[in-house]
């Protein structure tokens, strides 16, 4: 499975860490082994999860430094709903005291310095998603999404000039649109141990050609189950992406697009085919501030392809993909196996756990 380049780190540190230099030319990472399951210490107590994302998103601390806010009500909008929690203007750990479905007639804005935290409770979204504009230092974990309805639903919509957020054990399925969209320069972006299943457009990462601003894009997608979504794990424009531990199964067209100056790094991947085979697909695009129009650009280590996938992989356009280690310092990676397959299968998406104590005062 070639050469790994990945850092294993066994446990995360109380404040996110800084962008580490380039490492040099000499320098010669450990091999990724198996080891414990990655977030193992999250669920300790209820604010464990802050500041805890590997990669890109790794600054996100969501709603720690305000108080705990329960939604009390599945209604759309209201005292005690979701909406209501989301547009609040302080920093909010937000929890539900009540499992069900929540049928959203529009997108519900999440604000900045939030975390929606689904732990305890079994909470399906609908009808619309979640947006977040403008928004900043946001953590989404352990809820549904089933059911968009209408141009333009996506489960989770980044969208514009958002950063450092963290999606983590969410299931997504079945929207109108995307599952999660990812443009007009929102960066600094981690996707984990999500479960993707029954949709077409999974994930979009980088608006359209004309959007060039989209080239600080940087996105981190890790332990997530594609489980028969047809393409786009992900479809990228200009973006940098870190693809790293992921089970990706019976795409329908391809499993990772590279439209126009995107880089992806994919690292011990597992690609299980289907009927179809191709891996990943070079799209051809032009810059609205370039003369000609080219592809993206990819590179594989580690990556495991099963039942007949092709990597198809272009050799002259891996060596300017960048490196991880020119922007964070490490991350919990393992060798591409049945180990690996399985954990992923039984670990993605929504968990049944329950909710962590907190040691800070709550609020309604």
């Amino acid at each position: 499975m070639g050469n790994l380049h990945g850092l294993h780190r066994s446990h995360h540190h109380n404040a996110p860490f800084p962008p580490s230099p380039a490492p040099p030319s000499s320098y010669s990472p450990s091999a990724p082994h198996m080891t414990v399951e990655p977030y193992c210490h999250v669920d300790s107590c209820l604010r464990s999860l802050a500041g805890k994302a590997e990669g890109f998103g790794r600054a996100a601390v969501g709603g720690l430094n305000g108080p705990v806010c329960h939604v009390t009500s599945l209604a759309d909008e209201g005292p005690g709903s979701l909406r209501e929690a989301c547009k609040r203007p302080e920093p909010l750990w937000i929890v539900f005291d009540v499992s069900g479905t929540i049928n959203l007639s529009s997108f519900v804005n999440v604000s900045s310095h939030k975390t929606v935290d689904g732990r305890g409770q079994r909470v399906k979204i609908t009808g619309k998603g979640l947006r977040l504009k403008q928004s900043e230092n946001v953590i989404i974990c352990n809820l549904e999404f089933e059911g968009g309805v209408g141009p333009d639903a996506d489960a989770i919509q980044i969208k514009p000039k958002s950063n450092t957020i963290w999606i983590d054990r969410c299931t997504l399925k079945n929207y109108y649109d995307g599952l999660i969209d990812i443009t007009r320069e929102s960066t600094d972006i981690t996707v984990s141990r999500c479960h993707f299943v029954n949709h077409n457009k999974t994930m979009l990462i980088g608006a359209d050609p004309s959007h060039v601003t989209d080239r600080c894009i940087r996105v981190t997608i890790h332990h997530c189950f594609f489980d028969g979504t047809r393409q786009r794990h992900p479809r990228v424009r200009f973006a940098k992406i870190h693809l790293f531990n992921n089970y990706t199964r019976h795409w329908s067209i391809y499993a990772v697009g590279a439209g126009v100056e995107s880089q992806v790094f994919s690292q011990c991947n597992i690609y299980e085919a289907g009927e179809k085979k191709t891996v990943f697909k070079y799209i051809t695009e032009k810059a609205a501030d370039k003369e000609e129009p080219e592809a993206g650009f990819i590179r594989s280590e580690g990556d495991w392809f099963l039942n007949g996938a092709k990597s198809c992989l272009s050799n002259d356009r891996e060596h300017h993909v960048f490196s991880p280690t020119q922007h964070y310092s490490g991350w919990t990676v393992e060798s591409s196996t049945e180990k690996l397959k399985k954990y992923i299968k039984h670990s993605t998406g929504w968990q049944n756990l329950p909710l962590p104590p907190d040691q800070l005062p709550t609020t309604a």
